[in-house]
């Protein structure tokens, strides 16, 4: 006997035959006889007693068609199947919408989801394909009922959830010495150990293209100038043995030289030894530049996930002090100040530069005067992007300036904003860690759906009540991720599981990787704390005190909720200030359809980035970061700090520099400065002027590169609504 019924989305409800009998009674209604009651309540008897205790839709409509088969009304039988069928098309409509819009290549928020991807190329139209077919497999089979319901009524959103199934982690910060030093083997290639800077720079590309194949998020190098570095001198003793065949002499004193730094000289005037000297140097540092070069090329380049975006790459550096650490950063820089091409900025990879006191802080110190040249390149290409290691939270007990792989305890970022550092199970480090998975919160609505009462201790109290709720469910899915992760065979990811993550060199290639995973977090994130507090107070974080005062509330019990879940799960749980691209508009749409336009709050396409001040919000850069400044220790999944500038800032480096200390000065952890620069990419010609389009050289159309969530894009063509509203009301701070 039937007793209960699995629903299409998963719920469990109690047998109701009259949902049977209205059915056949339907199809009765659309025949020339008409219906029969007697064969309803019949067929309706034979189907609840015949069954088993549960069914789903599916079984029990499959023994109503055998049923009215058997039965001498063979036309009802043909109507009900033509109406499941009917209804079935009709399920598989929004599908067949969303093919259609893929394959005409429109431009739309399904397609432009991901502004690094091209999903007008083939490629890309097959991974849009899977995208959208595999997130309701995950609806249907991998989500709890409460979680999936969560998802629907705009609460919570899964990131990636198309790549669910494949039991991949987010991304990994590549401990590069590993690869260089001992080589490795990943699906059917293999390289070997590098011996000199090219082959280097070659296998820094591999790796993080190999591992993108392997994980849904993106790829970091978190000590690019410490990893290089070695083979700096590798090759410049290459070059020395080159002279000693050129000269017959025997330089093998030089191969281990004090030398102070790699700098280029002229060699007139030089005579003897010091001239083959300088001429060694000239030609490392020559090879480097055109390493360096090289790198930047292939990762604008060489494409990952089936042909259809770059790899999302992020590269750290700025504090190893050595010479040859030290002229890789300088030819990294000047090659990123050159560009690429025709002088185009390069997208990617997202670079870092890691600001410490003692290494780059003062003028005396022994990298500063390369820390002036960061700045004057992110004035002209945007990056590098800035991380505080001084910020109270970056530090690390066991650094030590001494030490040949300090960076081992320096703080690493993927460029977006993600930061793996602390780790309950394991080295605090960020060096072969990563992020396992992330969900978001979307707190406006938790707002508005509160907003009505009047009473605002109460409207606030009980908007705390509600978060609680969604919290313990996100906290809930991301563990059953993660128990649905761990599953994964350590052959599933032949580089990631064999070199890269921490511990995976002792995994059994057909073992899971359970024993290692719990080195990674699981972010919980958080989207529109601006809208959120102008719903609960009517004024956001930067024009308030109160505001301030509530949102910082707001999140520190976030925090320390997300405390009791490391304690509760055994995970390194950790906040996220999400990088809204595609969620910035999703969430804000669907609420607008429930609760209208609400001035301040769902008046806007986007919900604003995370615990940023409006884009649109008229401030200074000091007031911003004082503002902002509080949230980055509360915030240890990631965050990131943006101030936009005013003209050309290729012309104001010491703006650059500012923007920076004053990151310090309020304890920030990681930031960057927005600007306008266009680009022209027929003759090279670039200003910085707004509202331009064409060149005034050769009448080309200008690309203007602008930063989206932390990389950047060389157009907005890519760019959904949510996210070109948003960069529409972007306005200067000063």
């Amino acid at each position: 006997m039937i007793q209960t019924v699995v629903k299409r989305d998963g719920r469990v409800v109690g047998y109701n035959e009259e949902k049977i009998k209205a059915a056949i009674r339907k199809a009765m209604l659309s025949t020339d006889i008409g219906e029969d009651e007697a064969l309803i309540q019949k067929i309706a008897d034979r189907i609840g007693m015949t069954g088993n205790a549960r069914m789903t839709v599916e079984e029990i409509q499959d023994k109503v068609e055998i049923e009215l088969m058997k039965s001498a009304r063979k036309d009802v039988a043909k109507r009900y199947i033509a109406y499941r069928d009917q209804r079935s098309i009709a399920r598989r409509a929004k599908t067949r919408d969303i093919f259609l819009e893929i394959i005409e290549a429109k431009n739309n928020d399904v397609t432009r989801e991901n502004a690094n991807m091209n999903t007008d190329s083939p490629a890309g139209m097959m991974m849009k394909f899977a995208s959208e077919t595999t997130k309701p497999f995950v609806d249907d089979y991998l989500l709890t009922a409460a979680v999936k319901q969560a998802v629907k009524n705009n609460y919570l959103h899964i990131h990636d959830k198309d790549y669910y199934p494949t039991k991949s982690l987010t991304c990994v910060q590549h401990p590069l010495d590993r690869i260089l030093e001992h080589g490795f083997v990943a699906g059917h290639g293999e390289s070997r150990p590098a011996k000199r800077i090219e082959t280097a720079s070659v296998i820094a590309c591999i790796s993080l293209e190999t591992a993108q194949n392997e994980m849904h998020g993106g790829q970091a190098i978190p000590a690019f100038d410490f990893y290089l570095a070695p083979f700096v001198r590798k090759s410049f003793v290459e070059e020395v043995k080159n002279l000693e065949q050129l000269t017959g002499q025997d330089l093998s004193h030089l191969y281990n030289a004090d030398l102070k730094d790699y700098l280029r000289k002229d060699l007139d005037g030089l005579e003897g030894e010091e001239r083959l000297l300088q001429h060694a140097i000239n030609k490392t540092v020559g090879r480097v530049h055109q390493s360096m070069e090289a790198f930047i090329h292939n990762m604008n380049t060489i494409h990952s996930r089936g042909g259809n975006q770059v790899v999302f790459s992020s590269i750290n550096y700025g504090t190893d002090t050595s010479a040859e650490g030290r002229c890789v950063i300088r030819e990294l820089l000047l090659s990123t100040y050159e560009g690429v091409g025709n002088g185009a900025t390069a997208i990617f990879p997202i670079q870092i530069w890691k600001k410490k006191r003692g290494v780059s802080y003062l003028p005396e110190d022994p990298n500063y005067d390369l820390y002036e040249l960061a700045c004057k390149v992110t004035a002209r290409r945007f990056f590098p992007n800035f991380l505080n290691l001084d910020a109270t939270f970056n530090r690390s007990e066991a650094w030590r300036a001494d030490d040949p792989k300090r960076y081992e305890h320096e703080v690493a970022t993927m460029g977006c904003r993600t930061r793996v550092f602390e780790n309950r199970y394991g080295e605090k480090t960020s060096v072969g860690r990563g992020n396992i998975s992330f969900s978001t919160i979307n707190i406006v609505r938790l707002a508005i759906e509160v907003s009505n009462i009047k009473d605002k201790e109460e409207r606030i109290a009980r908007f705390f009540e509600k978060f609680d709720d969604i919290l313990d469910l996100t906290a809930r899915q991301l563990n059953e991720r993660f128990n649905f992760q761990k599953t994964a065979l350590a052959k599933q990811f032949p580089l990631v599981m064999s070199v890269l993550w921490n511990g995976s060199d002792k995994l059994d290639r057909n073992g899971t990787i359970e024993s290692v995973i719990n080195q990674g977090t699981l972010g919980i994130g958080f989207i529109g704390l601006a809208e959120c507090l102008i719903a609960l107070v009517g004024k956001h974080h930067g024009e308030s005190e109160e505001a301030q005062e509530l949102g910082l509330k707001i999140v520190s019990h976030m925090r320390s909720r997300v405390n009791d879940y490391c304690e509760q799960y055994g995970h390194n749980y950790s906040v996220l200030a999400t990088p809204a691209e595609g969620l910035s508009g999703k969430f804000t749409k669907k609420d607008r359809q429930t609760f209208g336009i609400i001035p301040g709050v769902t008046d806007k396409d986007y919900y604003t980035n995370s615990n940023h001040v409006p884009v649109y919000y008229h401030c200074s850069p000091r007031h911003k970061a004082k503002i902002e400044a509080p949230y980055h220790e509360l915030t240890r999944g990631g965050h990131i700090f943006y101030v936009e500038i005013d003209g050309d800032a290729t012309h104001n480096e010491k703006s650059i520099m500012q923007i920076v200390d004053m990151m310090d000065q309020y304890n920030m952890g990681y930031g960057s400065v927005n600007h306008n620069r266009n680009h022209c990419p027929n003759c090279g010609y670039e200003n910085a002027e707004k509202n331009v389009e064409h060149c005034p050289k050769c009448g080309a159309k200008f690309e203007t590169i602008q930063r989206i969530t932390g990389y950047l894009v060389g157009t907005t063509d890519r760019w959904n609504s949510g996210k070109l509203a948003e960069l529409n009301d972007r306005i200067v701070h000063k």
